[in-house]
């Protein structure tokens, strides 16, 4: 089975990934561990035996539930039923719930130790690893949060094959991502897991990996993790469309690509290369119906990378990197190509 090492100075960890793996859950729990508070949802079909006494923390479903309301309901709870700094969390399910779980214990007694399980594709390869925790305001997501590296992660493989359809293309279009951030395998014909198997969400979990080392708290390259994000972020803060997450990423890379290429940094042809990408994972690559140009560019300066004015990870002779400056013109006139 494949283990990643994320290497950090403090709090350096393993991935543990391939079919099997949630196994090993009751090895990674901290030796000292008096109790698990297990953050999970009605909707995952796993129940995970931490091999401690354990209160489950069941949270809604939804994109919706990632609040501040929500993280002070789970350290209440986990305040009524005694737990301390020797205590452990374990978020078990996708994105959301990793997210808020591990928020919850950076916040908790001011920080207890973690372990993330993660049962989504975009959970896998992406939001369970890195230490990036937090919840979404009204005026637009992860704008509340914090770095806090779990002690573990667990990417069982065997759960992709449970996942909707939907759910499994959200996953997709962060695996599409890695795509252009390092080297990742085509699936073997047949692959039980679908269009990805453990070789492949190991390949995204070793360059996740590898950049959260190199910059753990984003202060700079760390950034080209948010490939594609900028745009999908501020469709996802616009209002209500028919797109998963994954599926939103998959919009704002084709439309990096577009402002690459008017910038003069990217080719046609490169921009064929992403089109074929997220085609091959058959992601979309057009903007909704009904979005307001100025809407989503007025979104923009909202998004975490915005220090000096609009920035976008894009595409370039150097590679995928943080740009700013950009001329407004110029990124009204990627839109257009996505309609």
């Amino acid at each position: 089975m494949p283990v990643i090492d994320v290497e950090l100075r403090d709090r350096g960890y393993q991935v543990h990934v391939g079919p099997g793996v949630r196994e090993l859950l009751g090895e990674l729990i901290p030796t000292d561990a008096k109790r698990v508070a297990v953050v999970t949802q009605e909707s995952i079909p796993w129940n995970v035996d931490p091999g401690l006494a354990q209160l489950t923390i069941t949270v809604p479903d939804g994109e919706s539930a990632k609040s501040m309301s929500l993280v002070e309901d789970i350290c209440r709870k986990m305040t009524v039923a005694g737990f301390t700094r020797a205590d452990v969390v374990v978020a078990v399910g996708g994105g959301v719930v990793t997210d808020v779980g591990g928020f919850a214990a950076a916040v908790y007694h001011r920080g207890v130790r973690f372990i993330n399980v993660a049962t989504t594709l975009l959970a896998q390869v992406d939001a369970a690893i890195g230490g990036k925790t937090g919840v979404n305001l009204l005026e637009g997501k992860n704008l509340v949060g914090a770095f806090w590296q779990p002690t573990a992660v667990v990417c069982d493989t065997e759960m992709l094959a449970t996942l909707p359809v939907r759910e499994y293309r959200s996953g997709l279009g962060e695996v599409a991502k890695y795509h252009f951030l390092g080297s990742v395998p085509d699936a073997p014909a047949g692959s039980p897991e679908g269009k990805v198997n453990a070789d492949v969400v190991s390949a995204c979990v070793q360059i996740k990996a590898d950049v959260v080392a190199a910059d753990e708290r984003e202060g700079g390259r760390r950034a080209i993790l948010n490939y594609g994000h900028t745009l999908a972020h501020a469709i996802e803060t616009a209002g209500e469309y028919d797109l998963r997450h994954g599926e939103a990423v998959a919009v704002g890379i084709a439309y990096a690509a577009e402002v690459a290429r008017l910038l003069g940094r990217i080719s046609e042809a490169r921009v064929m290369e992403h089109r074929r990408v997220l085609g091959a994972y058959d992601l979309p690559c057009a903007l909704p119906e009904g979005l307001d140009a100025d809407r989503l560019l007025d979104l923009f300066k909202r998004d975490k990378k915005a220090i000096e004015g609009v920035t976008l990870v894009l595409d370039g002779p150097n590679g995928v990197e943080p740009v700013t400056g950009i001329d407004p013109q110029v990124l009204r006139d990627a839109l257009g190509t996505l309609r």
